[in-house]
């Protein structure tokens, strides 16, 4: 039995809604890692071609339920600076017909994010336009060829010194953002998301009921507690960039 007219089937279709539920509950917890993750294993049972497009569409749903739950926290300035530099990214991305090689971008993000969580980075409180912009344009720019660049943007809002709450809420407007940005440039270049409807739906239902879960364990962690958590979360995000990178430079 088929779910979708691609072909998925119902085991690959269940797998997926239960990663969903999974993946949004961690990042409403921690603040990010969700969508890597859930792009991982939406890469072993769907086709390539439909992998970003769709995934896009999902990680929609998931932080508009993120920052809906958390909407109190967000920072409409930062959102805006943001949504500047992403309809920018969103426009070059979408304009350039080759692809980057993979393994450049994936090296230069993770040596960013472990660069921003270990080591002595800028403080932006004091260039928030100008940094909340860039990684507006850096984020949604590279999250049009590899689906999921959110460690960049959480890596510039970790330096604003804000709460756990703020830092979820504000990370979740500006993914947000990308992810329209995005959707609207694949929807331009021709990609159907119709025959997908039934899997998107039933994904961001679960991904809201894993945000509802998550949120809940967010409230009850104090900030030391969170920010470690976030620390290492980005620190396996960034190391398994490298070590893809790594694996695509050994013969096959």
């Amino acid at each position: 039995m088929e779910l979708l007219s691609d072909g998925l089937h119902w085991g690959a279709a269940l797998l997926l809604i239960i990663a969903s539920f999974g993946t949004s509950a961690m990042t409403a917890a921690v603040g990010l890692g969700g969508g890597v993750t859930l792009i991982a294993i939406m890469a072993a049972v769907m086709p390539a071609a439909a992998l970003v497009p769709v995934h896009g569409v999902i990680q929609l749903g998931s932080n508009a339920g993120r920052a809906l739950v958390q909407l109190k926290h967000i920072d409409w300035l930062i959102a805006l600076w943001f949504a500047l530099g992403a309809a920018a990214g969103a426009g070059l991305g979408g304009a350039i017909a080759v692809e980057l090689p993979d393994e450049i971008l994936k090296t230069g993000i993770g040596i960013f994010i472990l660069w921003i969580v270990w080591g002595r980075p800028p403080k932006f409180q004091k260039a928030r336009k100008r940094a909340m912009a860039g990684a507006g344009f850096a984020s949604t720019f590279l999250s049009m060829f590899f689906g999921a660049a959110g460690p960049v943007g959480g890596a510039v809002l970790s330096t604003l010194g804000l709460t756990r709450h703020q830092f979820v809420a504000n990370q979740a407007v500006t993914a947000l953002i990308m992810h329209v940005f995005k959707i609207v440039v694949f929807g331009l270049l021709g990609f159907a998301f119709a025959p997908w409807a039934e899997l998107i739906v039933l994904m961001i239902a679960s991904g809201f009921l894993g945000t509802l879960v998550g949120s809940s364990l967010l409230g009850k962690m104090n900030e030391a507690a969170f920010k470690t958590g976030f620390k290492w979360v980005m620190t396996v995000l960034a190391l398994n960039l490298l070590v893809q990178v790594g694996r695509s430079w050994l013969p096959s």
